[in-house]
């Protein structure tokens, strides 16, 4: 358990570094805020187009074996990004690690659920899962504005390393074998949906500097559409879709999915925007700006644990409208906000709404989708809101990109108040999908989930 947990432990702390190291990877490959939202979106959209195939990869050929794989992948990718000598090879690498990270992710998930047949013992391996993941997530905001500033950014990509090569060994150790499923994978349908998903965010992401109007942008935006359209028709087809089209005429599973996306949208943006506006902005050091966000990754948790109580008053479904409300007055408190330089109580006070939204939040449209789920789905669809998460991340960011970066400047800034708002505006639109009625069996049912899951 421990070796498997370190598995998702060292995923979710890498993203968390990189994300503090963004300004100083910028600054030392020369790169343009467009090229570092490359280097981002980049991973994002191998894991998130490829996490429901490493889900039923692992499952044909067997949890362990696909593990070692997507492990082997993940290390490999880390020592490429740590020598990364241009912005071309770091993005090549970070969507190496994308892929890598979505195999070993489901299929080390999978393989605790096998390990822990009894009810009881799986709820408590899935909650040590779930705190190990969190614990990631905190001490990458510490640690990554920590070694970046005195180490460089390659360290962000050198420490998964060795953490990599001792979670290799002891699962080697301590794991027993897996044995296969009989099945198929949809490989047509992860190949479509990675490469529209790519395409749009090529296409959104070249708009400032090539124009809306341009023959890059309308192309890729016209292929991307083509191929997330071929997309819908191979699922429709396929006998064993990553997304069997049957779900998504539930309206709770597509409300959480929509509410998801955005979520994301906005989320993963906000920490890539964040680091670059503390750093370049207030003029904060690396490691000051990590230690500010604890506030954030600190409210996250915190909220993730209270969750199911206020559930229990509320409704899962009226808990989230409050939650994305609280996360809407955070984000606009943050692009309105009057810090000139430093870190502020106010800033503290929007960083402290902020979190508590992300925490309720991802808790409750995780709950919903899941809700009704019948044996044997549970794994699909929470699979589903984390690949809607990891995409909404991929094409928000890239839109957000596409409009606050100021056109005409050699070194493409960002206009960070339009950043923040767009920000707003996706958790705005969230904020109104929660009110659509959603059937459900269960409709005061309390959170049950990892609130976590990358």
């Amino acid at each position: 358990m421990a070796g498997l947990s370190a598995a998702m432990f060292v995923v979710i702390l890498d993203v968390s570094m990189v994300n503090l190291a963004g300004p100083t990877i910028r600054e030392g490959l020369g790169l343009t805020s467009t090229e570092l939202s490359i280097v981002v979106d980049s991973y994002l959209v191998a894991f998130a187009g490829l996490l429901l195939l490493g889900g039923r990869i692992a499952d044909v050929l067997g949890g362990r074996r696909v593990f070692f794989a997507g492990l082997l992948i993940y290390i490999a990718a880390s020592i490429l990004c740590a020598l990364a000598p241009s912005g071309e090879v770091l993005i090549a690498g970070r969507a190496l690690q994308g892929i890598g990270a979505a195999v070993v992710t489901p299929s080390a998930l999978s393989i605790v659920v096998g390990l822990y047949p009894d009810s009881r013992e799986r709820a408590r391996a899935l909650g040590i899962w779930g705190a190990v993941a969190g614990a990631g997530s905190l001490l990458g905001v510490v640690l990554g504005g920590v070694v970046t500033q005195i180490l460089g950014w390659q360290s962000v990509f050198w420490i998964p390393v060795p953490i990599s090569v001792a979670v290799g060994i002891v699962v080697l150790l301590f794991v027993p074998p897996t044995h296969p499923q009989p099945g198929r994978f949809d490989a047509p349908g992860a190949l479509t949906i990675t490469l529209g998903v790519s395409a749009v965010a090529l296409g959104m992401i070249s708009a400032p500097e090539n124009g809306w109007g341009s023959p890059l942008t309308l192309a890729a935006l016209t292929i991307g559409i083509i191929l997330l359209g071929a997309f819908v028709i191979v699922e429709k087809n396929s006998q064993q879709p990553l997304v069997p089209l049957g779900h998504l005429r539930k309206s709770n599973i597509v409300v959480a999915n929509s509410v998801m996306l955005l979520v994301g949208g906005a989320t993963v943006s906000m920490f890539f925007f964040l680091p670059q506006f503390q750093q370049g902005e207030l003029g904060m050091t690396p490691a000051l700006t990590g230690l500010s966000q604890l506030a954030i990754a600190i409210m996250i948790i915190v909220a993730s644990l209270v969750a199911p109580a206020l559930a229990r008053l509320l409704g899962s479904t009226r808990a989230l409208s409050m939650a994305l409300l609280l996360l809407v007055g955070g984000l606009l408190w943050l692009a309105f906000d009057q810090t000139a330089s430093g870190f502020s109580v106010s800033l503290l006070g929007a960083f402290l709404l902020i979190g508590i939204g992300i925490g309720l939040s991802g808790v409750y449209a995780t709950t919903i989708a899941v809700r009704d789920g019948v044996a044997g789905e549970t794994g699909l669809l929470s699979g589903l809101i984390n690949a809607s998460r990891q995409l909404g991340g991929a094409i928000g960011l890239a839109a957000l990109v596409g409009v606050a970066t100021i056109s005409g400047t050699p070194e493409g800034g960002i206009d960070f108040t339009i950043a923040f708002l767009g920000l707003a505006a996706f958790a705005t639109a969230a904020f109104g999908l929660s009110f659509i009625p959603t059937d459900s069996k269960h409709p005061t049912s309390a959170p049950a989930v990892d609130a976590h899951a990358h």
